[in-house]
């Protein structure tokens, strides 16, 4: 239950680092424009996280993956962070903040 509860105070701290993290195009936070899909944290540390970008063909990628590579791992507790881009489902408008 301990186990639970610490990752998911992890996963709330990467959630918040990631806050940080602004699109180059848009210029707003990743995190409000709802390009991060999944966080997933295991108890040694090791973090997975799931996101896209606006669109396939992004130019801001890679730096984008970089960026939340080393937001996640600043991160107190994570240890590892794999970052998976994914496509599917493909993003939207309507999935960013208000």
């Amino acid at each position: 239950m301990r186990e639970a509860f610490q990752q998911a105070e992890v996963i709330e701290r990467i959630r918040q680092q990631l806050s940080s993290v602004i699109d180059p195009e848009i210029g707003r936070g990743i995190v409000e424009m709802g390009l991060i899909y999944l966080i997933e944290a295991g108890p040694a540390g090791d973090v997975h996280i799931m996101m896209t970008t606006t669109t396939k063909g992004c130019p801001a990628s890679a730096f984008l993956a970089d960026a939340v590579r080393a937001c996640a791992g600043s991160v107190i507790g994570v240890m590892n962070v794999d970052v998976e881009l994914t496509y599917d489902p493909p993003w939207n408008p309507s999935m960013m903040a208000p």
